[in-house]
């Protein structure tokens, strides 16, 4: 079974940093298109951003551009989100996700998605 499993979630001041992981079960996942959603409480999970299948294309949501970093290490089946300059509304349940799509650019659509990693950033 494939899986995504997301690691370094914590508690952080605003103003501080995290970095987040995903790592996946299986290298096919090495060869698509992936993504970092988030989901606050009573709210839409919200797109922030995505990678495409070798690491040569980014695209991020306006609210966390300049601030957060996607990121892949295919040796090592892992895509990686770097958070920084944090703030409280950054609060949520953080999402990676997976494309089926072999060799794909980035996309909005998801095949495989993680467990989630919780963030809370206090004021």
């Amino acid at each position: 079974q494939v899986q995504l499993v997301e690691s370094g979630g914590g508690l952080v001041q605003a103003g501080g940093s995290l970095r987040l992981s995903c790592v996946a079960s299986e290298p096919t996942l090495n060869s698509v298109a992936k993504g970092w959603f988030r989901q606050a409480p009573g709210k839409e999970r919200e797109f922030l951003a995505g990678i495409n299948w070798n690491g040569n294309t980014e695209t991020y949501q306006e609210s966390v551009k300049g601030r957060f970093t996607i990121s892949r290490d295919n040796a090592k089946n892992t895509v990686f989100l770097q958070m920084n300059s944090l703030k409280p509304e950054d609060t949520a349940i953080y999402y990676c996700a997976a494309s089926s799509l072999l060799f794909g650019e980035i996309t909005d659509r998801y095949e495989y998605w993680g467990q989630g990693t919780r963030v809370t950033v206090s004021s």
